[in-house]
């Protein structure tokens, strides 16, 4: 009688976890990060715990919740964080170039697209042996905040992928950020008068009405075009040309580049290979619309010409 009672007891406590771990894999947080540190324009053995950063900023990233919604393991946002070492002090002041990549699946398929590629080359930040990273967006911190902002683009670009100007609560987070940030005067957070590609120039354009559009383009070239490429190509080749003939019309209006630059220096090479067998008024028509939007590409897009 005994063994028995033992045997059941064992055998509830692995329903027990195996149902656990069924929500866990259901409930998964809305990150799948990777950091990495590179440290080799700084020297020194005192600084040898660098190499706990990048770990500590994954943890960060991957087991905060972020979000109030529930995402599936497949699901998770993928992002690449390179942070680059420029200097140091005897105080454990760092500062640091970061390149933040963020990309989601595309429906239907077994690809991925790049959301964005930003680089960000002004940021100073303390880190000493086993420091904490404690979330709390209402508080400024020079490492933790820096994450905090970035994190909330990513979501935002990312929401604005799937629903038309769906991003923007995670925008208004990323700007409410800033606004703490700037108050403390620390590096890299103060507020620029015209085109500047900075955290200032990132989130004054993106809360901006005037890139309304813009934002609505990107939804359209994603929702529209990119997932709906394995059931409909043509279809979904029409909705990318007509996204990016109202990204053209945007920038005609607007003043500022920067997020323009941010959208073709990601896409460029995407654009024409999605549009690559389109029929030759279609690809002629890209080519016009892309030319004029984004000269700095063009050699890029002249494969759809020939």
């Amino acid at each position: 009688m005994k063994d028995k009672l033992q045997i059941i007891i064992i055998v509830k406590l692995l329903l027990l976890l195996a149902l656990t771990l069924s929500s866990e894999s259901l409930n998964a947080q809305e990150l799948n990060c990777t950091v990495s540190i590179n440290d080799r324009q700084i020297s020194g053995s005192s600084y040898d715990y660098i190499s706990e950063l990048g770990p500590a900023l994954e943890r960060y990233l991957n087991e905060n919740r972020w979000t109030d919604d529930r995402y599936q393991e497949h699901e998770r946002i993928l992002c690449n964080i390179q942070i680059i070492l420029t200097d140091s002090d005897s105080n454990s002041n760092f500062t640091a170039e970061a390149v933040i990549t963020a990309s989601r699946p595309i429906y239907n398929s077994n690809r991925q697209t790049n959301l964005f590629v930003i680089s960000d080359s002004n940021w100073r930040f303390n880190y000493t042996r086993n420091k904490n990273l404690i979330f709390d967006d209402l508080q400024f911190d020079e490492l933790t905040t820096f994450i905090d902002f970035y994190t909330y683009i990513l979501l935002g670009y990312d929401y604005d992928s799937f629903s038309e100007l769906g991003g923007t609560s995670f925008f208004n987070n990323a700007q409410e950020i800033f606004e703490i940030a700037q108050n403390t005067g620390a590096q890299g957070w103060g507020r620029s008068i015209g085109a500047q590609r900075n955290r200032f120039g990132l989130i004054n354009d993106i809360t901006n009405p005037s890139y309304r559009n813009l934002r609505a383009a990107y939804y359209r070239y994603h929702r529209l075009g990119l997932d709906q490429f394995t059931e409909n190509p043509e279809e979904a080749r029409n909705e990318i040309v007509e996204a990016l003939d109202e990204i053209r019309e945007t920038k005609r209006v607007t003043s500022n580049n920067y997020l323009f630059d941010i959208f073709f220096g990601t896409k460029s090479v995407e654009i024409t290979a999605a549009l690559m067998d389109a029929t030759p008024s279609v690809r002629t028509a890209a080519y016009n619309i892309l030319s004029d939007a984004d000269p700095a590409n063009t050699s890029e897009y002249r494969k759809l010409m020939e």
